[in-house]
């Protein structure tokens, strides 16, 4: 007899979670900022990625992170060192980000100052699939060194992601990451999907995705002004 009762639980959870991530969404599309939340299995990178981020859009744009985590606040120190506005958000036990976590660690921060804002939620691959934070685009990031078949074993995740970034690339040849296997598993999973193959560390591939941040920018203000 509990199952059904977890299940209706669970699916006000959600109802609830959408709600907030409604407002949040109108709430961002308002203060002119394009939200990015980042999603990956721990040890893909993230971090590095979203600090080398942060650090590279500085000079043009006006930028800010908020962190998921268990417990710790290393991310955001590590993230703090962008110079860039960062916020921890400890979810303790929960495995994930929800909407109503984005909306009070926003609450005295204006967002009218900001051009992009970043969201990196917990290392996981599984639950923030189901969570909406308002953002404008989902990344879900795999790194060489996780197998190219990680699409196809957590499908869920990157249909509900906008674009796959496969990381840590000056790596690839010491691990024989095969390009092309990873490229069709993404593809099986979610056909036309855009993807970046990039290396924080070296600044491979960098550029190509952070004008295509640019890009994406530009056109939510022209959508918003026309």
């Amino acid at each position: 007899m509990s199952e059904p009762r977890l299940i209706e639980v669970r699916r006000n959870v959600l109802k609830q979670n959408d709600v907030i991530a409604r407002a949040l969404r109108d709430q961002f599309h308002a203060a002119g900022v394009f939200v990015v939340s980042l999603v990956s299995s721990p040890g893909s990178g993230k971090t590095t990625f979203l600090e080398k981020t942060l650090t590279q859009l500085q000079p043009r744009y006006r930028v800010a992170a908020l962190v998921g985590d268990l417990a710790t606040e290393n991310d955001a120190v590590r993230l703090a060192r962008s110079k860039a506005p960062v916020k921890q958000i400890t979810t303790g036990t929960l495995c994930h980000l929800e909407a109503a976590m984005v909306q009070n660690a926003l609450q005295d921060w204006d967002l009218h100052q900001l051009d992009f804002l970043f969201i990196e939620n917990v290392g996981n691959l599984v639950c923030p699939s189901s969570y909406d934070l308002g953002e404008n685009l989902r990344l879900v990031l795999m790194s060489v060194t996780e197998g190219e078949d990680k699409p196809q074993k957590y499908p869920t995740i990157f249909n509900s992601a906008d674009v796959a970034v496969i990381t840590k690339n000056e790596l690839s040849g010491a691990v024989e990451f095969d390009w092309d296997a990873a490229r069709k598993s993404i593809e099986s999973v979610r056909p036309g999907m855009r993807i970046f193959r990039l290396s924080a560390k070296t600044g491979e591939g960098m550029s190509e995705y952070l004008d295509f941040l640019s890009r994406q920018l530009a056109e939510q203000r022209a959508v918003v002004h026309s």
